[in-house]
This record gives C-alpha cells, sequence and structure tokens, in this order.
C-alpha cells in the first residue's frame, strides 16, 4: 500500500547511516576493529556509577545534565554555562542544524568527512556542499572558496574520520578568520583526546574568541563509552541557549551522566588509554610497510591502511579475508574510499592478530 504521506523534500535522498560491523555470520565472537571504539574500555569508576543507578531508574533525569557539566568544566577549565550535553555528539551536530540552517542553506563538510554531516543538512531541508580534500586532510583554502552567500555551517572533523588526518591550530584559525560572521564553524573534536602532535587544539581558544564557533566532543571514543550516547558541546552563550531550548528536555539518561561524570574525573584512565593508542600509532605503520601496505599517517585510535589494484590482496579481498579470520574492520566505500579498509586500534593480541593476517594474505601467491 502506497501512504498518501510525503516527507519533507530532503529526507529521502538521505542515505541511512551505517555503524561498523559488529557480528560475523557463523562465528559467537570476533576481533571488532570497525566502530572505533576504546581498546581499554570504560574507567572501572564510570562503571561503578553506572551500576549504582539502577535502583533510580523510575526517576527522570536531570534535564540540564547539571553535575555532568560541571565535571566536564573541571576537567577541561571550561565554563560549565557554556557547556550542552547530548545523545553523544551526533545529536548536537544534528541540533546545530537544527537551529541554525534551513530549506535552501548550504551545509559544507569536507570530501572524506563524518558521514552526519550530509544527514544533518538535508534532514533541515539543506544542501549538503563536499569540499575538496588535499592528501586526505581538510583544504582550507578549498572550504574558504566553496563559501557563498547562503552558507551557514562548515562542519569539520578534526581530526577526521576515517582518515585519521588533522589540520594544526594555525590552520584553523585562518579558516575562522575567513569565515563570514554569519556563518557557523563546527569543530568536531571527537578524537582530540588521543591527539598528542604538539601543534593541535582542539578549538576551545576559537570558541571564546568569538560568537561563530562550536567545538563538539564524545565519550563514545578515549572514554569507552559508546553504548551509552554521551556528548557534549562548548558554545558560545547564545548557541548553548538555542540548544537548551530544541533539545529533549531530558535527553541524557542518568546511568550516563553519572557514568560520564566518573570517566571524566580518571583522567589517569584517559592517559593509560592514550599511551596504548600512541604506541601502536608507532609500530602499525612499519609493520604495514613490512608486508607492503601503506596507511595514512592517523593522530587518532584508528588507522585508514590502503590495498594494492590487486583482485587477490585488493580492500574487498583483504576484508573477506580477515572475516574469514574472525576479524572485522571498516570498509569505507560508502567515504570514497574503496581500495581502503579502517582498522580501529584494539588491544595488543588484536592488532597482532591483524599483523599476521594481513601478512598473510601479502603473501599468498
Amino acid at each position: 500500500m502506497v501512504s498518501a504521506l510525503t516527507p519533507r523534500p530532503g529526507i529521502l535522498e538521505i542515505s541511512p547511516y551505517v555503524g561498523g560491523r559488529s557480528r560475523l555470520e557463523g562465528r559467537d565472537t570476533a576481533i571488532k576493529l570497525s566502530s572505533n571504539e576504546s581498546a581499554l574500555g570504560p574507567s572501572p569508576h564510570a562503571l561503578e556509577a553506572y551500576r549504582a543507578l539502577d535502583q533510580q531508574l523510575y526517576r527522570y533525569p536531570d534535564g540540564g545534565s547539571s553535575v555532568l557539566t560541571e565535571a566536564i568544566g573541571a576537567a577541561h577549565g571550561l565554563d560549565p554555562a557554556r557547556i550542552v550535553c547530548g545523545a553523544g555528539s551526533d545529536e548536537l551536530l544534528q541540533l546545530l542544524a537544527r537551529g541554525y540552517v534551513g530549506p535552501g542553506d548550504e551545509v559544507l563538510y569536507t570530501q572524506h568527512g563524518f558521514l552526519v554531516y550530509p544527514i544533518a543538512a538535508r534532514a533541515v531541508g539543506a544542501i549538503p556542499v563536499v569540499v575538496p580534500e588535499r592528501a586526505l586532510t581538510a583544504d582550507i583554502d578549498a572550504i574558504l572558496a566553496c563559501v557563498t552567500a547562503r552558507t551557514r555551517i562548515v562542519f569539520l572533523a578534526n581530526p577526521n574520520n576515517p582518515t585519521g588526518t588533522y589540520v594544526s591550530t594555525v590552520e584553523l584559525k585562518r579558516l575562522r578568520a575567513g569565515l563570514p560572521e554569519g556563518v557557523l564553524l563546527v569543530i568536531d573534536a571527537a578524537y582530540a583526546e588521543f591527539v598528542t602532535a604538539a601543534d593541535y587544539s582542539a578549538g576551545v581558544a576559537l570558541v571564546d574568541d568569538g560568537e561563530n564557533v562550536v567545538m563538539t566532543r564524545t565519550f563514545s571514543k578515549i572514554y569507552g563509552l559508546a553504548g551509552l550516547r554521551l556528548g557534549w558541546a562548548y558554545c558560545p552563550p547564545s548557541i548553548a541557549d538555542v540548544l537548551h531550548r530544541i533539545r529533549g528536555p531530558f535527553n541524557v539518561a542518568s546511568p550516563a551522566q553519572f557514568a560520564g561524570v566518573a570517566a571524566v574525573r580518571d583522567q589517569a584512565h584517559v592517559t593509560r588509554a592514550r599511551d596504548h593508542n600512541s604506541r601502536w600509532l608507532d609500530r602499525l605503520p612499519d609493520m604495514l610497510r613490512q608486508r607492503g601496505l601503506q596507511m595514512t599517517p592517523s593522530v587518532a585510535n584508528f588507522v585508514l591502511v590502503h590495498f594494492p589494484d590487486d583482485a587477490k590482496r585488493n580492500a574487498k579481498a583483504a576484508e573477506a579475508f580477515l572475516n574469514a579470520r574472525g576479524i572485522i574492520v571498516r570498509n569505507v566505500t560508502n567515504y570514497g574510499l574503496p581500495h581502503c579498509l579502517r582498522i580501529t586500534i584494539g588491544l595488543d593480541h588484536e592488532m597482532e592478530a591483524v599483523a599476521d593476517a594481513l601478512e598473510e594474505l601479502m603473501a599468498a601467491p
């Protein structure tokens, strides 16, 4: 039966977001390296805080997530009144589009940027504009060249998923300086805690310096709380006000709030996770080169591995080969990278298993 109801223009042009696979047919267990989840998992204190809420589930959560915003503010030296929490940073990205973009407006994002950006644009009737990258990295000049009178938001993932590349603080400042005051720059810093590069910053200073920059962060990555859907945005006061007006009244569940408080207070666990990640980012390039493969230099908790144009060793063949050995990685064809696979940094034995499997693949006749 055909429905007489018609969705808003742009809705049926959305390609639904598909997350990384979690299971392999015919296997009870697998090494999952497809979703950039934390190798070390959540802080034990976060797990304890989550479990402690089991007798309070009949209570509504704090609508403003006040205890959590205060904990985030204390950890990062930020004003809690300018922090807005959401059900993952995905919700906040969508709220920003709802708050500042309308039909016919343009939303810019880079060529291999996070696929939620065009979804957020089309959901409000806006036009997503893809900006070419340079060497799989955001090109500031290209972004500025694409800005028109209809541009309302520039989404910039820094570091970017799925490439793992980033733009420096200097380049971020140049982007902000080149944008009209009426264009909102959204810096999606989901992987900021993993970055050790001296010329990187997550964007806090840019938010403080003007009225048209927002930084979003997540608890899904280094904090290991992806299943709780928890994120936050640091905003100018006027934008925080807009987000509070349009977000759901109880958009963050109590267990997520209190697990987030415990997680952000356990910075020793964050340091251990960052150190583990950095060690593998140092080791992996040499291991891959020894197996005849290359990867895009990454500062996040995943790597983009490039495969040869060979039916036996291309990305499609490599994914099937890894799956057959119980290893799940991320196919990134939908990001325009059909010759690559994205592999999350996992535990030591998981990374060794990946390296061994790729060695076997590349050595096969």
